[in-house]
Formats: structure tokens, C-alpha cells, sequence
């Protein structure tokens, strides 16, 4: 989960035109991570899902340091790396700022809905629990980080927040037959 949520927040950098609209690289992470949560709690526990929340809140506070530090490094006149450093990195704490305060207000909703969906439908399968939750998860997602982290970085915010929640949708609904067998 800290994984994909630290490489969700570099992918989003990298702008790309699908279908006519101006989009970011970065929607199968953010969904991993949340599905990731949901399966934690599935099949461990509601404390686990937050332990797990706090791991990755931990990582991406890291990374910010670690990634802001690395710009301070004087580079050596052969470098041919520091100004891709910069342009990624550079971006960052704003980036992880408002991916980590989304982050930790998502994961809340996520843990608490899912936990919500399990005691109110204990006989829809995991799978399907998992889909209501992901899909109201990634909205909130999609919509308070376009505004909090990209909004005057990327050419639209509005093209960000249709496709990307589309395709998140797609990733949901083609993965919730799979989920089924997650655990055998």
C-alpha cells in the first residue's frame, strides 16, 4: 500500500492525453492502495486497515524529507540528472501535502464505510462491498486531490476528475469478478 500510494503521488506529474482529455498517469495506484485497505480489513482487522494507514502516512512523510534533502546535494558537473530531479521532485511537498491529507481523510472514510457495508450487508460478498466502497472512496479521492494538488499545475482540473474517475470505475468493476477468489 505505501508503495503504490508513493508512486501514485510521482505518476501524477506525468500528464497524458487519453481520448481527447488532458489526464494524469497514476489512477491504478491510488485504487491499489485503497483496495489494499479493504482487504486488510476483510480479512484481518479494522485496527489493522488503520495500522496500515499510518505505515503509509509514515512512508510518504519520509519520502517529502528524504526527496526535498536530495535537491539540496550540489550536483558534480558530469550530472545530467539534477534538473529532471528538480522538475519531479520539486513539485513534491505540495503534491504529497495535499495527497497525504486526502490520503489519511479517504482512508478514514474508506475503513469506517467499508466497516459500515460489512455490519449492514454481511451476506453481499466481499467483492461487492468492496466495489461500493472503492467507488464512493475514489470519488472523494479524485475530486478533493484534483482541487488540492493539481489545480494549477495540469491543463484541467475538470478532465482530471471525468476520466480519471471513469477509468477508476472501469479498474473497479473489471477487477470486482477477480476479488471473489482473493482468498481460497
Amino acid at each position: 500500500m505505501a508503495i503504490q500510494a508513493l508512486i501514485a503521488n510521482l505518476f501524477v506529474l506525468k500528464q497524458i492525453t487519453l481520448f481527447g482529455f488532458e489526464v494524469t498517469a497514476s489512477d491504478a495506484f491510488a485504487i491499489g492502495s485503497l483496495l489494499g485497505l479493504n482487504f486488510l480489513q476483510e480479512y484481518f482487522s479494522q485496527d489493522d486497515a488503520r495500522k496500515a494507514t499510518g505505515i503509509c502516512f509514515f512512508f510518504l512523510s519520509f519520502f517529502v524529507i528524504v526527496s526535498q534533502l536530495h535537491l539540496f546535494y550540489e550536483p558534480s558537473l558530469h550530472d545530467t540528472s539534477q534538473s529532471a530531479f528538480s522538475a519531479i521532485l520539486s513539485a513534491s511537498p505540495r503534491l504529497v501535502a495535499a495527497s497525504m491529507g486526502v490520503f489519511f481523510a479517504v482512508q478514514q472514510f474508506d475503513i469506517r464505510f467499508f466497516a459500515f457495508l460489512k455490519k449492514s450487508l454481511p451476506h453481499v460478498s466481499f467483492a461487492y462491498r468492496a466495489a461500493i466502497t472503492l467507488v464512493v472512496s475514489q470519488f472523494l479521492d479524485t475530486f478533493l486531490f484534483s482541487f488540492a494538488g493539481l489545480y494549477g499545475i495540469v491543463a484541467s482540473v475538470v478532465d482530471i476528475i471525468l476520466v480519471s474517475f471513469a477509468i477508476k470505475l472501469i479498474v473497479i468493476f473489471s477487477f470486482t469478478t477477480l476479488m471473489r477468489w482473493a482468498k481460497t
